[in-house]
């Protein structure tokens, strides 16, 4: 686990630092700069191009990380990523023919409740096509186990350029519209600086022979294409369907929400660029045990740094509110039900890493399809109901229903199973925390409540989980750090 803690705690750090960037664009750039109407236009945008990113490029970028390690000489390496490179043109080329002559029905259908959409809609494949070779390029450095700078373009450089913009929409050296075109810019260039570095890191001879087992590639990639695209769009389609039953300002609310409850995904991304790596070659080499043991620590690392954030936000978020305009108050419910989603899927570890590179992959699929059935069912009943709760609830059941039933997968086919003792120590300890913290506040001003409050649930979370041992990699950094400041 060694170079899994150092590039994590690194990742940790830089996106960390990208989300104090991204609440500083969210919670006051993006609301006060922007407005509500094209803040919520940026936020359908990305959502939308998020859940087309896997298709824009075939999942090429999972392909990668799973074949990447089967390649034993540079030669064969090279035509396997010229294949990976060129693959997607495979999709691209007939869906651009497509969307060129069907946009006026497709902007039409997505534009019937919000016609703002209808000019816009162009971006979202454009957008998800430098998303997803981002990811490609990203995943080229990743196998060699540099995460690093990757990560730094794609949580923080994004993020300030970005903020320079919202900036420049206040002295109107822009307009709103005008951001929304600039927005696309910055995912053009974040692509190209990740390409550049990718090929820095191990530039390939272009061979255009296809690799020998180029068929169970193509095969893989297309699963991976429903299965990413699954796993997008259970994240994402509550945005999509929120923009065709209510106005486009709620989904500015709602990415608020979104965004607070998210900082809680943080460890568990920042982990992930460097164990799903290692998870595929574990698994390439039948390290099993080794295996089983990275699943077990990644899980209940991960739960006593997600459950501390976790915490941090639930505990503070009444005064966090306090701090937005009062229309925005509404997302509270939102925060509590998406931060539960996501500590709950953050326990699981490398469980997506493990499965994605099992010979079971396609055995999700047809669960996945299932998921994405239910959570568009459970969005048409909730959001015209409850509206962006509504959503959130739905997003709750449907994700945690997905995940679990991948750990029984997981579970069941490969006999791996991440979960101790410890786990359920875990969640008594968080639990605790709780509701101690709860039910009262410091007569202050927001900002020092939620400054004071936070240092005090900090040293009962840490001083718990130290005693109890419930981490050992967590201790150890603890300890680290003591003996660090005693010298």
């Amino acid at each position: 686990m060694g170079i899994v803690i150092k590039q994590t705690i690194t990742n940790t750090i830089i996106t960390y630092i990208g989300f104090a960037i991204g609440a500083i664009n969210t919670l006051y750039l993006y609301v006060q700069f922007l407005g509500d109407t094209y803040y919520g236009l940026v936020s359908f945008i990305l959502g939308t191009s998020n859940i087309m990113m896997p298709l824009m490029i075939l999942g090429v970028h999972n392909t990668l990380v799973k074949y990447y390690n089967e390649y034993k000489t540079e030669k064969v390496q090279s035509n396997f990523l010229t294949f990976i490179l060129f693959l997607p043109f495979l999709f691209v080329i007939p869906f651009s023919l497509i969307g060129y002559f069907g946009y006026h029905q497709i902007a039409a259908f997505f534009a019937k409740e919000n016609p703002i959409v209808y000019n816009f809609m162009w971006q979202i494949p454009i957008i998800g096509l430098f998303m997803g070779y981002f990811e490609l390029f990203y995943a080229w450095v990743k196998v060699h186990f540099q995460s690093i700078l990757g990560n730094f373009i794609k949580e923080v450089f994004v993020r300030i350029l970005v903020s320079c913009l919202l900036i420049s929409v206040y002295f109107d050296w822009i307009s709103p519209k005008e951001f929304v075109f600039l927005l696309m810019g910055i995912y053009c260039f974040a692509m190209f600086i990740m390409m550049i570095y990718a090929f820095r890191v191990k530039l390939p001879a272009f061979s255009f022979a296809s690799p020998q087992n180029y068929k169970e590639v193509i095969v893989y990639s297309l699963f991976i294409i429903l299965s990413g695209g699954i796993a997008n769009m259970l994240l994402e389609i509550d945005k999509l369907m929120l923009n065709s039953y209510l106005k486009i300002e709620n989904l500015a609310y709602y990415s608020v929400a979104i965004f607070i409850a998210s900082v809680i995904a943080v460890p568990s991304r920042a982990m992930h660029q460097i164990t799903y790596p290692i998870t595929a070659k574990l698994m390439s080499e039948n390290k099993f045990e080794e295996l089983d043991v990275l699943y077990k620590k990644s899980s209940i690392t991960l739960q006593v740094i997600g459950g501390f954030i976790f915490l941090l936000i639930i505990l503070n978020i009444n005064q966090l509110y306090f701090l937005l305009p009062s229309k925005y108050s509404g997302g509270i419910l939102v925060v509590f039900f998406i931060g539960l989603t996501k500590y709950l899927d953050l326990i699981l570890g490398n469980n997506n890493a493990i499965i994605f590179n099992s010979k079971y992959y396609n055995y999700i699929l047809f669960i996945g399809i299932a998921i994405v059935i239910t959570t568009v069912l459970l969005n048409m009943i909730f959001i015209p109901n409850f509206g962006i709760e509504g959503a959130a609830i739905a997003t709750l059941i449907s994700m945690t229903l997905y995940a679990y039933m991948k750990l029984f997968f997981v579970v069941r086919m490969l006999k791996l199973f991440p979960f101790t003792l410890n786990t359920i120590k875990s969640f008594l300890l968080t639990f605790i925390c709780f509701l101690v913290f709860y039910f009262w506040d410091f007569p202050f001003s927001p900002l020092l409540n939620i400054a004071l409050k936070s240092v005090l649930i900090s040293l009962l979370y840490f001083v718990l989980n130290y005693f109890f041992k419930i981490s050992s990699e967590i201790n150890l950094i603890i300890s680290s750090s003591i003996k660090k400041i005693i010298k």
